[in-house]
């Protein structure tokens, strides 16, 4: 039996500014995708994930500054709140198993 040769496959990689105009002109609705598509050598595709991509994240462009940066302290605080309960936490398993060795309870029976 024959085996076929594959060929190589080679992904390209676009450009976030190549993405960006393309999505934005597929946006803009003058061309049709697929006039777009065969332009640009891309999978029609491609194209409408690209302009999908960016009409979801369109607002983050015009959200205020303030707002982006209350976010970004809030997940700062959330992350220092779960970074020490974490410490806590390993601190409480080490005195557990200290008192445990202490008290000659076997630990290699957990579940």
């Amino acid at each position: 039996m024959k085996q076929r040769k594959q060929k190589p496959s080679k992904r390209r990689t676009h450009s976030a500014e190549f993405k960006a105009r393309v999505a934005l002109e597929a946006l803009k609705g003058i061309k049709t995708i697929h006039q777009i598509a065969q332009e640009e050598g891309l999978h029609p595709v491609q194209v409408s994930t690209w302009k999908q991509e960016l009409q979801a994240r369109l607002p983050e462009v015009f959200a205020s500054k303030g707002s982006v940066s209350a976010e970004r302290e809030k997940a700062e605080r959330d992350q220092a709140r779960l970074e020490r309960k974490v410490g806590q936490l390993l601190i409480e398993k080490e005195f557990l198993e200290k008192k445990c060795d202490q008290l000659g309870v076997d630990l290699s029976e957990r579940p």
